[in-house]
């Protein structure tokens, strides 16, 4: 009896080793995602971010601006934006549609220069 005990105990052993040690990797293992929980944060990384964010937002306001524009909707407008500075790409129908595309994205708030590297469509 006490035998069998043993035994039992001990091939219990390497199975509940086995699954305590395994563990502190499943949440990893699981996303596939590697584990950067002990990653030390750079000095500027919250402000490359940040800026990130208000490049994304303002890139989004103009966006916006030129889906209400009232003369003119400007589907094939492309905007991206970099510490305040927007750039516009893409075609657009007329010459008054690339200059106005410009006027409207330059009267964002946020919006220091517009760089208007849009094409008029033949």
């Amino acid at each position: 009896m006490q035998l069998l005990t043993l035994i039992t105990c001990l091939s219990a052993l390497p199975l509940i080793v086995g699954l305590m040690g395994c563990a502190s990797d499943r949440r990893n293992q699981s996303t596939g995602q590697p584990n950067y929980d002990n990653r030390v944060a750079e000095p500027g990384d919250n402000q490359i971010t940040d800026q990130r964010v208000e490049d994304s937002r303002t890139a989004e306001r103009v966006r916006e601006a030129l889906a209400a524009a009232p003369q003119y909707k400007f589907d094939g407008v492309q905007v991206a934006a970099s510490n305040g500075v927007v750039q516009l790409r893409g075609l657009v129908n007329t010459g008054a549609q690339r200059t106005r595309a410009g006027e409207v994205a330059d009267k964002i708030v946020v919006v220091k220069s517009v760089e208007n590297n849009l094409t008029i469509r033949d």
